[in-house]
C-alpha cells in the first residue's frame, strides 16, 4: 500500500507545541486516510524524499521559514513537489506549503505589502470552487484561520483561483487535477488560533492591530476543516481504486 506523507517544513512556536502539539499532529487529527500508512518526512533533516511511486498523497505543512529565503531544503522540496504534480499525485500545501507549491509551479511569492494577516477571517469562494473536488458544496463565504506574512503574489500559470479576500486575493487555488494550495490553516482549532494571537500579541500591538479584537473574533471554522478531511478522502479513494 502507498503511504500518505506529511512534509514537515517547520515547527510551530515551542510554547504552542508544548500545549497543543505541532503541525503534523493537527493534520493527522483533521484528516482521515483510513488504514493507509502515514509518514512524517522532514526535508530539513532527511537525506532523501519518499519515492514518488510509493506516495499516495502529500500535505505540506506551515513553517516559520520564508519561501523567499530559498533555503536548499526548501528548493529541493519545491522540485520534488513539481514532480508529484506533473505525475498527478494529490498534494495539499498549507500556508508555507501553499506558497512553496506556487513557487515550484512558476508563481511568485513575496512579503505581503500590508504585513501580517492573522486570526479568523472570511474568504469568498470563486465560481470555480463550485465544481472543484475539494471545495464543491461549500458556502459562498467561509471562515478560516490564518497567520502569514508572505503571500502568493502571482499564481502559477494555469492555476485556478478558488478563494480569496480583500487582504489576500489568492487564499486558495488548484493546479491541474490533484494539487491544491490554501493560504489559511484548515488544521487549526480555535484554541490554536488563539494561542498564535497571544504568542504574537506584542508585535501585533506595535503594528497597530487590536489584539483583544482579534481574540474576540476567533471562531470555529468547520468548512475549512472539511476541506482537510476531504483531501484525505480523495487520497484514500484514489489509492483504493488503484490497488
Amino acid at each position: 500500500m502507498s503511504t500518505f506523507i506529511i512534509l514537515k517544513t517547520g515547527h510551530t512556536y515551542p510554547s504552542i507545541s508544548k500545549t497543543f502539539g505541532d503541525f503534523e499532529h493537527w493534520i493527522q487529527a483533521g484528516i482521515d486516510v483510513g488504514t493507509m500508512p502515514i509518514q512524517i518526512s522532514d526535508p530539513r533533516t532527511d537525506d532523501m524524499f519518499p519515492e514518488m511511486d510509493k506516495v499516495a498523497g502529500v500535505v505540506v505543512t506551515g513553517s516559520r521559514s520564508m519561501v523567499t529565503d530559498r533555503e536548499p531544503w526548501s528548493e529541493a522540496s519545491a522540485l520534488w513537489l513539481r514532480h508529484l504534480v506533473e505525475n498527478d499525485v494529490p498534494v495539499l500545501g498549507i500556508c508555507y506549503g501553499h506558497q512553496l507549491l506556487a513557487h515550484a509551479m512558476g508563481g511568485d511569492v513575496e512579503y505581503h505589502s500590508h504585513g501580517i494577516e492573522i486570526g479568523t477571517v472570511t474568504v469568498k469562494c470563486t465560481e470555480f470552487a463550485v465544481t472543484d473536488e475539494l471545495f464543491q458544496g461549500l458556502p459562498a463565504e467561509i471562515q478560516v484561520h490564518a497567520v502569514h506574512r508572505q503571500s502568493v503574489r502571482r499564481l502559477p500559470p494555469n492555476a485556478v483561483l478558488l478563494a480569496g479576500n480583500e487582504f489576500e486575493p489568492h487564499h486558495a487555488y488548484r493546479i491541474g487535477r490533484s494539487a491544491w494550495g490554501v493560504q489559511f490553516h484548515p488544521e487549526f482549532s480555535p484554541d490554536v488560533m488563539t494561542a498564535y494571537i497571544r504568542q504574537l500579541a506584542n508585535d501585533l500591538a506595535q503594528g497597530g492591530k487590536c489584539v483583544d479584537g482579534l481574540l474576540n473574533e476567533v471562531n470555529e471554522t468547520v468548512w475549512a476543516s472539511l476541506i482537510l478531511h476531504r483531501f484525505g478522502e480523495i487520497i484514500f479513494s484514489r489509492n483504493a481504486s488503484e490497488a
